[in-house]
């Protein structure tokens, strides 16, 4: 009708005017056809784009503005004559931009992976001959005490250990001194290793130029006779070298026996192994009971009743985001710091990170739930206890099972590098055997956290499909 004004059609933009105002100003065509969420697109990613091609001076970089600018007339000239274009141009050219300074940013060189050919090769192939069962072997060992540097009450010139007499003599000295070391009661024409250990058991060799060991034969009466020269890297550890420590030189002897037996390091594992498993069912477990309250305090469909509850979710949540957003390692080092180093440290970190993630997945699904139930328990005057113990308990318990074992699951992976930051777990024997270049030990433990890590994820999968 022609006085309806009100459903009289707005006039369209000009064919002129749009394109214009987008070639002076990338988006303002956009926003004067009335597309005002794609104009304002449109320049932000061509201003963005501008600004990190001047931040890193590229040239080659100024296409991609150029390209997202030209677009930009385009689609402006197109919403003049009512059509809209696909936004596939600008996005892939986003995605160009954001590929190539990632790859500038991470410093990627492809070249490098065949530069250290040798390097590589030393540190694979010890890997290949794990170190994990060794032929089993009686050991025969004693020491003797000596004072570094001398100072008062020394000790005594002879010890017997499994009745082995060794005695120093002098029984103090100074760097690089030479001691006479005198045995008896050794196993008879056996090969002994004699070597150093400082106070905190740094073990260290005392064969030519201190790199190889020192190797000397029993006579058949069982003792021997031996110089040795204290270490210079004896004091390297002291925090004060001045101040007199006891330290100690050990003969061990071995020979061999049937069968195999776990080496040294193969002990270590199955030492680390056993608290990994048990610090990811630890923080999994307190982790889980704690995440249950906190889920039904940051579920919206529980607490946006009143203003006070939806203060308290709103609290909640962002608590619940903050620790989730901080790595478990992270956490670990701060309680690294207040309890010390081992397995207590990592397993306050995992269990606080565990509260976070559970806490978030746990809630998520109590918003998932059928609202009918809960409808039903409030219509006939239930409180919210009653709401949440006969209306959102049922229909839980499978999802917070799985989602439980699940977490359990990458508890388990998080506990074997826990141990690099001194959480404890198999992480802080791997981290040792790192920095000291023994490759069998790691080839080891590799073997071992990815049998454990498979078998969890197999007995884990399975619960969960019973349970789900």
């Amino acid at each position: 009708m022609p006085g309806d004004a009100s459903k009289q059609e707005s006039p369209s933009p000009s064919r002129f005017v749009t394109p214009l105002l987008s070639l002076l100003v990338p988006g303002l065509g956009q926003v004067y056809a009335r597309q005002r969420y794609r104009g304002a697109g449109v320049f932000i990613c061509t201003i963005l784009t501008l600004l990190v091609a001047i931040w890193y001076g590229v040239p080659g970089w100024y296409a991609i503005p150029a390209a997202i600018w030209l677009w930009n007339l385009w689609d402006a000239a197109s919403l003049a004559e009512g059509k809209t274009r696909s936004a596939t141009l600008p996005v892939v050219a986003l995605l160009v931009m954001g590929l190539g300074i990632g790859w500038q940013a991470t410093q990627i060189d492809p070249s490098a992976l065949t530069k250290n050919l040798d390097r590589a090769s030393s540190i694979i192939r010890p890997m290949f001959h794990p170190d994990f069962i060794s032929h089993r072997e009686e050991e025969n060992t004693a020491w003797a005490a000596v004072l570094v540097p001398c100072g008062p009450n020394p000790p005594g010139p002879s010890n017997t250990v499994n009745g082995i007499t060794v005695s120093l003599s002098p029984n103090c000295a100074n760097l690089s001194d030479i001691l006479i070391l005198q045995s008896k009661g050794l196993w008879a024409n056996a090969q002994t290793e004699i070597y150093w250990q400082t106070p905190i058991g740094d073990r260290l060799p005392l064969g030519e130029g201190h790199i190889t060991p020192l190797t000397v034969t029993s006579d058949s009466q069982g003792a021997l006779n031996a110089v040795v020269q204290v270490p210079p890297q004896a004091l390297s550890a002291a925090p004060d070298p001045t101040l007199p420590l006891e330290h100690r030189v050990y003969l061990l002897q071995t020979r061999p026996l049937p069968g195999y037996q776990l080496s040294k390091n193969g002990n270590y594992i199955v030492l680390g192994i056993w608290e990994t498993l048990f610090l990811a069912l630890m923080s999994t477990t307190f982790g889980a009971l704690a995440a249950i309250p906190v889920s039904f305090l940051a579920a919206r469909n529980l607490m946006g009743g009143n203003p006070i509850t939806l203060a308290l979710y709103t609290l909640t949540r962002t608590v619940l985001n903050i620790v989730r957003a901080i790595e478990p390692l992270i956490i670990a080092i701060v309680f690294v710091v207040i309890v010390g180093l081992g397995p207590f440290a990592g397993a306050i970190a995992m269990t606080l990170h565990t509260i976070a993630a559970l806490g978030k997945l746990y809630s998520e699904v109590i918003e998932g739930i059928d609202p009918g139930p809960l409808e039903a328990i409030r219509a006939t005057g239930g409180n919210w206890t009653q709401v949440v113990r006969y209306a959102v308990i049922p229909q839980i318990v499978p999802p917070f099972s799985s989602f439980t074992m699940y977490r359990w699951d990458i508890n388990v992976r998080t506990s074997t590098i826990i141990g690099f930051v001194g959480g404890g777990g198999i992480g802080f024997y791997l981290y040792q055997w790192i920095i000291k270049g023994d490759f069998r030990a790691v080839g080891s433990s590799f073997i071992a956290i990815a049998i454990i890590v498979v078998a969890l994820d197999y007995l884990s999968a399975r619960i969960r499909a019973r349970l789900v």
